[in-house]
């Protein structure tokens, strides 16, 4: 990701925590921690340098000063600031690398001004990256102006990007098996499904959409791949923004690969209850249309739960990992 100039500060912010003069005890410890952090997390310059004044007005010479002492070759300021431009790289071409359908919808540059503002206002508190898009789409509902025209699309492809997280590392249970069936009493049989599996009511056909970019890039790669100087792959396609369609998606792995899958919204139904822990007679009665419900929907849903048991989506059941 090629670095871009951050926006002007508009706003002061809580007063930075000063480190102390000494290091007596963890306490000690423990702020001049929180103090380094406090500067390392300041917004960089327009120029990617960092700042001389905080966003609440000190001097950040004074504070890095604190912090780091000079030595022959880099001043304290010069020290920190390799630590803040490394904070700011780093997380930002994060977001860059897990989010490829809000940067093809939004452009690298609104793109960049959408992530700066996501993190300088929730920053992260993981210890890995892998969490940081966790509440970018809750960021984008509540602060739609990054967004605006396509907030919704957003708001969709920000859900569906970090759902791909999800699934690729999460962890899968025990299948659901003949045996487990034979001992059940059908009545108050519950399934479990896979805690990987993520399944989502969509506005837009952002599954489409993202296929048609990975198509693209690959296209792409292939196509200047032996030419001599040509860009890196992995550029904006010309990939038509989707149009609002809502459908149902499940994202899941099969394979050690992530797939997604289009779900009648039955099916839908059906899957979000057995998740919610519903016995399989409640979760298919909520499920299927009513006033419809003998027009060949016995033939579908055996298709259904065959295909479902195929992928492995079906689990033995524990009712402390199971999401409502």
């Amino acid at each position: 990701m090629t670095a871009q100039p951050t926006p002007p500060l508009r706003r002061r912010q809580k007063p930075a925590p000063l480190a102390p003069e000494k290091l007596r005890h963890q306490g000690d410890l423990t702020a001049l921690q929180r103090a380094m952090e406090s500067l390392i997390r300041q917004p960089l310059t327009p120029t990617n340098r960092m700042r001389r004044r905080t966003t609440d007005g000190r001097r950040t010479a004074a504070l890095a000063a604190a912090i780091a002492k000079p030595n022959d070759r880099l001043t304290s300021f010069a020290r920190i600031e390799i630590y803040n431009r490394s904070y700011w790289f780093r997380v930002l071409d994060s977001l860059h690398e897990d989010c490829p359908g809000l940067r093809a919808v939004l452009g690298d540059r609104k793109f960049l001004r959408l992530a700066q503002e996501f993190l300088l206002k929730r920053p992260s508190h993981y210890w890995t990256l892998r969490d940081l898009p966790e509440r970018l789409a809750d960021f984008i509902r509540a602060e739609p102006r990054w967004t605006k025209p396509h907030t919704a699309l957003c708001h969709d492809l920000a859900r569906f990007e970090w759902a791909q997280v999800e699934v690729y590392d999460t962890a899968a249970r025990p299948l659901f098996t003949l045996d487990d069936l034979r001992a059940a009493n059908p009545a108050r049989l519950r399934l479990g499904l896979q805690p990987y599996l993520q399944l989502l009511e969509l506005s837009y056909p952002v599954d489409e959409f993202i296929l048609a970019l990975r198509r693209g890039e690959n296209l792409l790669r292939h196509d200047t791949s032996s030419v001599p100087g040509a860009p890196p792959a992995g550029g904006k396609c010309p990939v038509p923004r989707p149009r609002p369609q809502r459908c149902c998606v499940a994202i899941h792995r099969h394979g050690g690969k992530i797939y997604f899958k289009r779900l009648d919204p039955a099916a839908y139904r059906i899957l979000r209850a057995l998740r919610a822990g519903r016995p399989l007679a409640t979760a298919l009665a909520a499920g299927l249309p009513r006033g419809r419900r003998s027009a060949g929907w016995p033939e579908k849903i055996q298709d259904w739960f065959k295909t479902w048991m195929e992928l492995g989506w079906c689990c033995r059941r524990d009712s402390r990992s199971e999401k409502t």
